[in-house]
């Protein structure tokens, strides 16, 4: 099953996004769904995951509040619903897949493309 991301952009500073991430086929129940981003010259940073089979989610202190993670089962699809936008967000997000949570991208062995976010002040 292959992920791809898509819905990135440029907006101003204090708007609005909705990134995607299609599955090509149909989640294992047990798989964790994650939204990370890479900023220009830092670490890939966790963003929010959902468990496909389950509705916990979770979310990066930095965008706790502002950003909301969820699933449609029917689409096979991942949404990042991304509010209140700061320039600091800017950065290229990667939707990935694995079984068991980490918010340490290098425990994260299957990545989809990423999606260009630029937000300007």
């Amino acid at each position: 099953v292959q992920l791809q991301a898509s819905g990135g952009g440029l907006v101003q500073a204090g708007g609005s996004l909705r990134l995607s991430c299609a599955a090509s086929g149909r989640p294992y129940s047990s798989w964790i769904i994650y939204w990370f981003r890479q900023a220009q010259g830092k670490e890939r940073e966790f963003v929010a995951a959902i468990r496909w089979g389950g509705n916990r989610s979770y979310y990066g202190d930095s965008v706790r509040g502002r950003f909301t993670i969820s699933r449609d089962n029917a689409e096979y699809a991942v949404y990042l619903q991304m509010n209140s936008l700061k320039p600091e967000d800017t950065a290229v997000y990667y939707c990935a897949r694995g079984s068991s949570l980490t918010y340490d991208a290098r425990s994260v062995n299957y990545w989809g493309q990423g999606t260009q976010v630029t937000v300007s002040s």
